[in-house]
């Protein structure tokens, strides 16, 4: 799906660019697609160079994080909820532990840790399937979950945001975690809904409960202040909470007694590695996005589609960041780099920059999930997996856009 979403890019840019210059003698739209070509690979490799200080700041304290035990606290803090979210899956089996593990590792933004445990989570839960070409309920509800990208630390936008020039990085927090409720409630009830699973038990309701009075606080809390009040406590709240988090992850490291500083050397040698390995991505998707830019094509599709706004009386400045979402569900890599295209052209602290943001982080790569973890064990017919996981990102996108508005309209 990124080499097809890759080649359109190119494809497009040309065709546009022929258009504009065999119809509209456009002779400088040739040489303005160079330029962006040439700028935007010199771009891609400084943004990947200006990542590896701040990636292996978070990636070791995520180190520490993982290894003091954090993830076994979410994991046996979870464990009641899906043992009955999924009942078809015995309390004892190993697939109930390897899915809260990896919705665990999901939440701390361990990506890295998360893959690995949801492909074992989905070979456990195979063992139980009585259909191995189709995929069961519980399959189902791991994915969309999963899809409906469940973080309650999203480490990487923040990175992405420092390194492009925010004043505050972390001012996004509070908005991506409203819009992750919203599109993990929204994938939730889709399921349920289909497979007509039991909300009403005792325990999902005290969960569900509990979550949705925790987000209500925090939504009555932010509604009775000025906006400059609201913007102020948001990023003071933000900045205090994630400081939290780093120092208790060190005392978690300490009482169990885990050398701190080995762990957060390891991890920011995987930081460091990953920024390295990030520059080939970063170039190929920001050079592509650049052309497509350049050709006049995205300004086209944004123009259509901010005339149709316009008609119906609504504010626009939602629109630029449209592509992002557009291309989340089909590849992250792809949206990433769109996210990066809007900051840097539009500002990290534009509307449309924080927009991208709160986008990356209440969605997910749906079909690259779906293709990756139903491919690992074989599933072919996957049953309502696809619309339910499309309804989560819908959710997530129409959230994101509220929030965006409520927050920094």
């Amino acid at each position: 799906m990124l080499n097809l979403i890759w080649i359109c890019f190119f494809l497009i840019a040309f065709v546009t660019a022929s258009v504009k210059w065999l119809v509209f003698g456009d002779v400088q739209v040739f040489a303005d697609i160079m330029a962006a070509m040439f700028s935007l690979s010199k771009s891609a490799f400084e943004i990947a160079l200006g990542l590896t200080g701040i990636l292996s700041l978070w990636l070791g304290i995520m180190r520490i994080g993982e290894r003091s035990g954090f993830i076994r606290l979410l994991t046996r803090g979870l464990t009641p909820l899906f043992s009955r979210l999924t009942p078809e899956v015995p309390q004892d089996h190993p697939a109930l532990g390897a899915m809260v593990m990896n919705l665990s590792a999901n939440m701390l933004g361990l990506d890295n840790a998360a893959t690995p445990l949801g492909i074992k989570a989905m070979k456990e839960l195979q063992t139980l399937n009585p259909d191995p070409a189709t995929a069961s309920n519980a399959q189902i509800l791991f994915l969309v979950v999963n899809t409906s990208s469940v973080t309650l630390f999203p480490v990487t936008i923040f990175t992405y945001r420092a390194q492009l020039g925010a004043a505050n990085p972390t001012d996004v927090f509070i908005p991506i975690l409203l819009a992750t409720y919203v599109s993990t409630l929204a994938g939730l009830l889709a399921v349920a809904a289909v497979q007509r699973i039991r909300l009403a038990d005792r325990v999902v309701l005290a969960y569900l409960g509990g979550f949705t009075l925790l987000v209500g606080a925090v939504l009555g809390y932010f509604a009775g202040l000025p906006r400059q009040a609201m913007l102020e406590q948001s990023a003071l709240i933000s900045n205090v909470v994630l400081f939290f988090l780093v120092v208790a992850f060190i005392v978690g490291a300490l009482q169990k007694g885990i050398n701190a500083y080995e762990a957060f050397v390891d991890g920011a040698k995987e930081g460091f590695q990953t920024a390295v390995t990030l520059i080939p991505y970063l170039v190929a998707m920001l050079v592509a996005i650049g052309v497509f830019r350049a050709s006049g094509a995205l300004e086209l599709v944004n123009d259509l589609v901010r005339y149709l706004v316009r008609m119906m009386a609504l504010d626009d400045r939602f629109v630029d960041a449209l592509p992002t979402a557009l291309i989340k569900p089909f590849s992250g890599s792809g949206a990433r780099a769109m996210m990066i295209d809007t900051m840097k052209t539009l500002g990290a602290d534009s509307f449309a920059g924080r927009l991208v943001c709160i986008v990356q982080g209440s969605t997910e790569t749906t079909f690259y999930v779906l293709a990756v973890y139903f491919g690992a064990v074989g599933i072919k017919n996957i049953r309502h997996a696809a619309g339910c996981g499309i309804i989560a990102d819908l959710a997530g996108v129409i959230a994101s856009i509220y929030i965006t508005y409520w927050f920094f309209g």
